[in-house]
């Protein structure tokens, strides 16, 4: 809550909705102050870029497209996320993170999961020279934070849910800890049986993400799901840097090279890095126990829904 204060949320209209965006506004706020005091710049999002993120191939992914602009004799894509201009910034600027617009195009029966839009907001962070554990402890000390400076938030007890409650250090699997005990589909039912958010390491997906190089076949990266069925809250990883490495697994992964010429064009000039993002929407769902994530959007942005405005 801004400056410590406890202020009543404004009603207006639909009380319910007016209690998620008083909540939501403070999110934001505590959010900004956290990334401040860590010492990491903040930047203005890209919306439009020459390359973005292939969001493939994590077989997670549902996205049916990616929005291609011509603009002025060039070809720009709309931001799926901004993880490949963090990989060039952190080189000269250090730590840095967004408030980053992300427009995913997801299948309309995404709707169902009840986490799932085609617009939203991402806290993105990246840190230069560092490993995975540094970037899950400074997430539990952002979610500890965030945990006492809500605590007595009006929302809540408008809303008659209780507080949230974080007790970091969190527990960590392995996606083949997890298959092996609740199928291929484990996120739901692993997250369900979690009575507080849980790290899983080890996903096979996009080139970015740094495979092990003593290990190969497993990667150094990291999902963080929240309880109680409500899914994954934050994706992350160590980020491939070396040139070779990347363009061999671009070409494995069957994605069109032409695409990211611009982003390859400037590869040479990465250094090691790790970082994440969240989604603000979903963190807020998670809090207020919503039922879906549009809920706490003032203009839903759900698959398959047609948006009022």
């Amino acid at each position: 809550m801004k400056g410590g204060e406890a202020r009543e949320p404004r009603i207006v209209g639909d009380e319910r909705r007016r209690a998620y965006l008083d909540l939501l506004s403070d999110v934001i706020y505590e959010t900004e102050s956290f990334f401040h005091e860590e010492g990491f710049l903040q930047l203005l999002p890209v919306m439009l870029g020459r390359s973005t993120d292939p969001l493939g191939p994590d077989p997670g992914s549902s996205v049916v497209k990616t929005v291609e602009i011509d603009y002025l004799g060039q070809r720009f894509y709309l931001m799926n996320s901004m993880i490949l201009h963090k990989q060039l910034a952190v080189r000269d600027i250090g730590k840095i993170w967004i408030l980053s617009p992300n427009v995913r195009l997801e299948r309309p029966e995404r709707a169902a999961s009840g986490k799932h839009l085609f617009e939203f907001t991402q806290a993105d962070f990246e840190i230069p020279n560092a490993a995975g554990d540094e970037v899950r402890a400074l997430v539990e000390r952002f979610f500890a934070r965030l945990g006492s400076r809500l605590r007595g938030h009006p929302a809540f007890r408008s809303l008659d849910v209780p507080p949230p409650s974080f007790s970091p250090p969190w527990a960590t699997y392995t996606t083949h800890e997890l298959e092996a005990r609740y199928g291929p589909s484990w996120e739901e039912p692993a997250s369900r049986a979690e009575r507080q958010p849980f790290w899983v390491t080890c996903h096979r997906r996009e080139f970015y993400d740094r495979e092990d190089p003593e290990r190969p076949g497993h990667y150094r990266n990291y999902d963080l799901v929240y309880p109680a069925g409500f899914g994954e809250a934050l994706s992350g990883a160590e980020r491939e840097w070396d040139p070779a490495r990347i363009r061999t697994r671009i070409g494995r992964d069957g994605i069109p090279p032409a695409a990211y010429e611009a982003y390859l064009e400037q590869a040479d000039h990465l250094v090691p890095s790790a970082g994440a993002g969240f989604g603000i929407e979903r963190l807020v769902r998670f809090l207020v126990r919503a039922p879906h994530v549009g809920d706490v959007q003032l203009f839903r942005r759900v698959p398959g829904e047609t948006p009022s405005l």
